[in-house]
């Protein structure tokens, strides 16, 4: 493995969720979409059914069957075919219910830096991005910033897993350590890229001190796109 880095790297690579957007205000909203859309279309399941009881049943199908961490969007649609029929609903009716669902989910806002901040790096470096979830670029609109993209449901493993880190690379076509990784979780997105040769940065974006308590230390921790370009120039012009 070389030991001088290049002046700046070939490729950043990036978490999806959290990192740059976040998640959870969509997910919620979306967990309420698809329940309207069930009141209209699956009453049955609707009546038997509350949001939360429908999330509780999800863990617990979860917890019988790990493999699905691999792919939430499975485990909601397993979910909703066994609510479908223990109500005694027409199971033809869960991939309306998914599209449903899939349609809100990627609803999803960027944060405000995020969008100028990939045109600054367009051109400069390769794009790429690696997600455990199931975000869709395509149709969030955003496809168009990326070389390539890779996700855990396709790949069928998931951070912190050195397979898909070094997917993503091969994606674009770079060595590890001619690329840089950032994403929002410490152990997931920054301890796992550098365990295969990336640099990782952590964003940072509610200055927590997470690191701090798993004894991760990032090569650069960063509270939004400004900084993350402030540091590139920095320690690599």
């Amino acid at each position: 493995m070389p030991t001088n880095r290049p002046a700046w790297p070939k490729a950043i690579l990036f978490d999806l969720d959290d990192t740059l957007w976040p998640i959870a205000p969509v997910i919620l909203q979306a967990e309420e979409t698809l329940f309207a859309w069930l009141r209209e279309h699956a009453p049955r399941v609707a009546q038997q059914f509350t949001i939360d009881g429908l999330r509780q049943a999800r863990l617990e199908l979860l917890a019988r069957r790990p493999e699905f961490q691999l792919d939430l969007g499975k485990l909601r649609r397993a979910g909703l075919l066994d609510a479908f029929e223990a109500a005694g609903e027409d199971a033809a009716k869960v991939e309306l219910a998914m599209a449903e669902f899939f349609a809100a989910r990627n609803a999803v806002v960027p944060y405000d830096d995020v969008l100028p901040g990939l045109l600054r790096l367009k051109g400069r470096v390769l794009l790429g991005a690696i997600t455990n979830g199931n975000a869709d670029l395509r149709t969030i609109g955003l496809e168009h910033h990326f070389k390539a993209w890779v996700s855990a449901p396709q790949l069928g493993v998931a951070k912190p897993d050195p397979a898909i880190f070094l997917a993503g690379c091969k994606a674009l076509d770079v060595a590890p350590w001619d690329a840089v990784y950032v994403g929002d979780d410490v152990l997931l997105d920054v301890q796992g890229a550098q365990a295969v040769g990336m640099r990782g940065v952590w964003m940072n974006r509610n200055g927590s001190h997470k690191h701090l308590e798993h004894g991760v230390e990032p090569d650069a921790i960063v509270g939004n796109f400004d900084e993350l370009l402030d540091w590139l120039k920095r320690e690599h012009a």
